[in-house]
């Protein structure tokens, strides 16, 4: 009896047991539904406030893109958002020294192995970023550096440039005696270039439509600027003939640009800012000893630019160009010319 009565027992309290489980399981699923739901529903909240909020940014540079107080008879803004830029950049500079010693003749020429990088840019109304790569670099074949910053609107814009470069290659040549080679990497040098202006026909003359393509030019049109310009330099030579040139100038002037629209869909640039040095500080220690490298005026840096564009219906192709001089020192003494290029080959889409 006592073992009919266990029996009977055991399997209702299997069945109590196994309902409870199978409770707990339901409470369980019920809880996860729950949380995946709210999870749900927290995610596209998110995204919700995430597509507001890329609404509003979008909104306000699309404002800030249009906004130009432009005469669009003349130069208007691409109908497309998205800009995408391939470059083949080329950069050179080169130094030239040239003067007097003991009543006889000399000249220096040195130039700089040319930097060859190629870049891919994009740019969403108006804002920009870009990635370059320098193959021979990648490959150990050049080791110098160089840094080039451009920004352009149509009522100012500034280029900056830096560059160490110790690849040099050259010559020196005094009077009465032949011309020799000079052995590479004798010269190094640091330099430092930046150029602004500020153009009085904003309305009708764009920068940008001749070197960044955030406008188009569609008519003919000029203006005068006004132009800053600075360098720093520290240039130094190896050898029998040691020397340590230091220099900074700082120079105002002004100058004028010209895009000419030849024809639908053209655009040819060239534009000159001379300007005439107002502030230097010029050092030069030969072989230990201070050199005097006074003041000779006209002392001066002058940027020159061209470019030619040929837009078609969603693509562009083109080249460009920006050459910085500077002129330092009286060849009867010692004058001391620097000169700064950089060319770009180009092709974009616009989406």
């Amino acid at each position: 009896m006592q073992h009919h009565c266990d029996a009977w027992f055991i399997p209702a309290y299997q069945q109590e047991k196994g309902s409870e489980t199978i409770m707990k399981k339901r409470l369980q699923t019920s809880a996860i539904l729950i949380i995946l739901f709210f999870a749900g529903v927290s995610t596209d909240a998110q995204a919700q406030k995430f597509k507001r909020m890329m609404h509003r940014i979008d909104s306000m540079l699309s404002v800030r893109y249009h906004r130009s107080d432009i005469d669009t008879m003349y130069i208007t803004r691409p109908a497309t958002k998205w800009t995408v830029r391939g470059r083949f950049n080329i950069f050179g500079a080169g130094v030239e020294i040239e003067g007097k010693e003991l009543g006889k003749s000399f000249k220096s020429k040195m130039d700089a192995d040319h930097k060859k990088t190629i870049s891919i840019g994009v740019n969403y109304l108006g804002v920009s970023v870009s990635l370059s790569l320098n193959p021979a670099k990648m490959m150990g074949k050049y080791d110098d550096y160089e840094l080039n910053l451009s920004l352009y609107n149509n009522r100012w814009g500034v280029d900056v440039s830096y560059q160490d470069a110790h690849n040099f290659k050259g010559w020196h040549e005094a009077e009465g005696s032949p011309r020799i080679d000079l052995p590479p990497e004798m010269l190094k040098m640091k330099s430092l270039n930046v150029s602004a202006y500020y153009a009085f026909n904003r309305r009708r003359f764009s920068y940008p439509a001749a070197f960044t393509q955030s406008y188009i030019q569609r008519r003919s049109a000029g203006s005068f600027f006004l132009a800053l310009s600075g360098q720093g330099q520290h240039t130094e030579t190896k050898g029998d003939y040691e020397s340590v040139l230091k220099v900074t100038n700082i120079g105002i002037g002004g100058g004028y640009g010209y895009n000419w629209v030849p024809g639908k869909n053209w655009l040819l640039h060239i534009s000159a800012l001379p300007t005439f040095t107002v502030f230097s500080n010029t050092s030069l220690k030969v072989n230990g000893e201070r050199t005097p490298l006074d003041y000779h005026f006209p002392e001066y840096i002058i940027t020159a630019r061209g470019a030619v564009i040929r837009n078609f219906k969603k693509m562009f192709v083109g080249g460009s160009m920006v050459f910085h001089f500077t002129n330092i020192g009286d060849k009867d003494k010692l004058a001391v010319y620097n000169n700064k290029w950089l060319a770009r080959l180009f092709i974009g889409i616009r989406l």
